[in-house]
């Protein structure tokens, strides 16, 4: 038998609080037919002045539980992937891990930006395979709002705010392709483009929480390349081929980004769960959102073979590849 860290709950969060590409209009020079055109993005979601990541990933983290029919103290671990913490230190996790009133256990944050819910995803699954945990609350939530200047149209009309969590589960497969839950993973990174993207601000250097700043075109160029390379990577370390795939749940960053990487994986659109269009870029969330807004839709059920795939800032990008 083999152990495998199988889902067993989704749930997410999105404020209420929603901008439409018209609001950017009279901020910098842009067109709603502008941003949607070149991003495939219609509205975003902007966190309240009293909500923070850590408010975020705390109602992500109750409804993947509420799905998953568990309490606090049934999980052994949390893990939160974010590039937006509320302090510099604790880790935004604890305060969740607080917040829930869970009080065994432990819990920590991941930074990887954009990918940081596939590292979180290949931590979990090390965790539970290793038996330092039977059950992890991986969750991914930002406030992106928070860091954007929005005197650049090049960055602030791409990002939002939001939460997504699973609860992954220890369970015995056959150890084949078959299995339910993760089946592999691969994660990269490669520090000399950290210029493609990047916050111009940190403790240790200006002392200011900075903003973001991105190299949009060449960015682009590395995404789908990277993207799809990591998803053959992963499906390969599984046993699989991309005929075997039921569904991508890619990193909603662009949709340019999206279909390149689906063309190159000889996917059809048809198996790509998108909703880039209502959430924008939610950097670590946007591939939980996804997951859980695809449950919702109908669209991932039970056996289904999903990769998930994202690249950020680092550069650091990777892939998991799970059965539902």
């Amino acid at each position: 038998m083999t152990k495998r860290a199988v889902v067993r709950g989704v749930g997410h969060y999105l404020p209420e609080r929603v901008i439409p590409n018209a609001w950017f209009e009279d901020r910098v020079e842009t067109t709603d037919e502008w941003i949607r055109t070149r991003t495939g993005i219609e509205r975003r979601h902007f966190a309240a002045d009293d909500e923070t990541t850590a408010s975020l990933a705390l109602a992500a983290a109750r409804a993947a539980l509420d799905n998953a029919g568990l309490l606090p103290d049934d999980i052994d671990a949390i893990i939160l992937a974010t590039s937006t913490p509320d302090l510099t230190f604790p880790a935004t996790a604890t305060m969740v891990q607080a917040a829930l009133g869970m009080t065994r256990g432990f819990a920590f944050d991941v930074q990887a930006v954009c990918a940081g819910f596939v590292f979180a995803l290949a931590n979990a699954n090390a965790l539970i395979v290793s038996g330092q945990a039977s059950r992890v609350l991986v969750i991914g939530a930002e406030t992106f709002s928070r860091i954007l200047d929005m005197d650049d149209r090049a960055t602030c009309v791409l990002f939002g705010d939001g939460a997504g969590a699973l609860v992954l589960e220890a369970q015995d497969g056959a150890g084949t392709a078959d299995d339910r839950g993760i089946l592999s993973a691969d994660i990269n990174s490669d520090g000399r483009f950290r210029d493609m993207l990047y916050v111009d601000g940190g403790v240790s250097t200006t002392g200011t929480a900075g903003v973001v700043r991105m190299q949009g075109n060449a960015l682009f160029r590395q995404a789908v390349e990277k993207l799809a390379a990591t998803a053959d990577a992963a499906l390969a370390k599984a046993g699989l081929g991309h005929g075997d795939v039921d569904w991508i749940v890619p990193h909603q960053a662009n949709i340019r980004i999206i279909q390149g990487t689906a063309k190159k994986l000889t996917m059809s659109m048809d198996n790509v769960v998108v909703t880039v269009q209502d959430h924008g870029n939610t950097s670590a969330a946007s591939i939980p959102l996804a997951l859980s807004v695809g449950v919702g839709r109908g669209q991932i059920k039970p056996g289904d073979l999903i990769v998930t795939e994202a690249i950020g800032g680092g550069l650091a990008w990777g892939a998991v590849v799970l059965r539902w």
